[in-house]
């Protein structure tokens, strides 16, 4: 029996690939889990109440694009965060999950060929792996773009020959990044808008880490297009969620938002083969857009975090203090045996960073680091991030 030839190069995923490299020898010592980008803050305090007034409501069919309520909300919080002002029916879509409408939403607009030429799908490496999948998916071909110190840590398009850009048809932003931490500044976000105007290509923008920074909210792409004008709606789709913003990743739900003409195409795929929030969890989700306060307690106990990674961490050669996001993007000489060195002599548990990136003709530019979760408690992060620096730099 025959399988896709699409997928057959990929590489085992991150965590199977972790528990490859460590789960055959023991711990050090009790085991501080800071691998996983999973939020451990409290969820909003209202979340049981609005789930029990409307539990009733997981017996009916839920609507595929999201309920009016839910779309309001977020369009109201686009605005209030962006300056953006978008109609809720036309232009945002509930989604299960970022990842969901990731895929699906590069299977709805990547077309099939780009100036008669197989489609490129540009993404910084390291990167959000769901990005590779869509491309592959949609018969695209991944373009992986370093984001490394030398280019902020963010992808350098403008570096690209004009024959790579002219054949794109998506390019990635992840603002803050996953892992870096790094944000796409006004002048970026311009240079990227002058760039897809010019070779013809939409800009997808993961924004799920926005609402956790340190000294100013990152700007997104809906309030650069809102602030300087001049693009073509079509060309921006954004994606969020509430699963870092509001500690709530198993909610499993997000928004797409962009163009009439992109949502539309969105849509009509995602009611064949899209799986729609529960009606339940599209009223907790109305109440999370809506509420600012706990996002802002979670930013205060995250701002704590910083701090202490700071004064522990600060004085190594290559740390950088994170912007935004909670991830510490710390350089080793090879992230693969720092990880097995660190779990064989203390009982931490990181991931290499060359497991969130693809090999090139260049390297890969995660082999020498490491990504560390700051999403313990904070005597556990504390106690973490102390073995981190004793067993790997001392």
């Amino acid at each position: 029996m025959d399988f896709p030839e699409r997928f057959s190069k990929l590489p085992e995923y991150a965590f199977p690939r972790l528990r490859a490299l460590l789960d055959a020898h023991a711990p050090g010592g009790d085991v501080i889990a800071m691998t996983i980008g999973e939020p451990r803050h409290p969820m909003p305090e209202f979340l049981g109440e609005v789930l029990a007034r409307h539990q009733h409501e997981f017996a009916k069919y839920p609507p595929n694009e999201g309920t009016p309520g839910l779309l309001a909300a977020i369009a109201g919080w686009l605005e209030r965060r962006h300056g953006a002002r978008l109609d809720p029916e036309t232009q945002i879509m509930a989604l299960n999950g970022s990842r969901e409408g990731i895929v699906n939403a590069t299977l709805a607009l990547c077309p099939e060929q780009k100036r008669g030429k197989r489609p490129l799908v540009l993404m910084p490496n390291p990167f959000y792996q769901a990005y590779a999948i869509g491309a592959l998916a949609a018969g695209a071909e991944p373009v992986y773009v370093p984001a490394t110190e030398t280019t902020g840590h963010l992808p350098d398009y403008r570096a690209l020959p004009s024959e790579v850009l002219d054949r794109a048809a998506i390019v990635w932003v992840c603002s803050p990044a996953n892992p870096q931490g790094s944000i796409a500044g006004e002048a970026y976000w311009q240079d990227l808008f002058a760039l897809a105007e010019r070779h013809d290509f939409r800009i997808f923008s993961d924004e799920c880490y926005s609402e956790i920074w340190r000294e100013a909210p990152p700007p997104g792409g809906l309030e650069m297009a809102a602030r300087h004008g001049g693009i073509d709606p079509e060309r921006l789709v954004v994606f969020n969620s509430l699963s870092k913003r509001s500690n709530l990743p198993g909610l499993r739900s997000g928004f797409v938002a962009g163009g009439p003409q992109a949502l539309l195409r969105i849509k009509r795929l995602r009611a064949y083969g899209g799986a729609p929030l529960p009606l339940p969890i599209q009223h907790v989700s109305e109440a999370a857009w809506n509420d600012e306060a706990h996002v802002t307690a979670n930013r205060a106990l995250y701002a704590e975090k910083y701090r202490l990674a700071d004064s522990l961490l600060g004085d190594l050669p290559g740390y950088r203090s994170l912007e935004a996001g909670f991830f510490l993007w710390l350089p080793v000489d090879d992230g693969e045996a720092a990880a097995l060195k660190l779990w064989r002599e203390t009982g931490v548990r990181v991931l290499p960073g060359a497991y969130l990136a693809r090999d090139t003709a260049q390297g890969n530019p995660g082999t020498g680091f490491i990504r560390v979760a700051m999403v313990a408690a904070p005597d556990e992060l504390q106690s973490g991030l102390t073995q981190i620096r004793h067993c790997l730099y001392d």
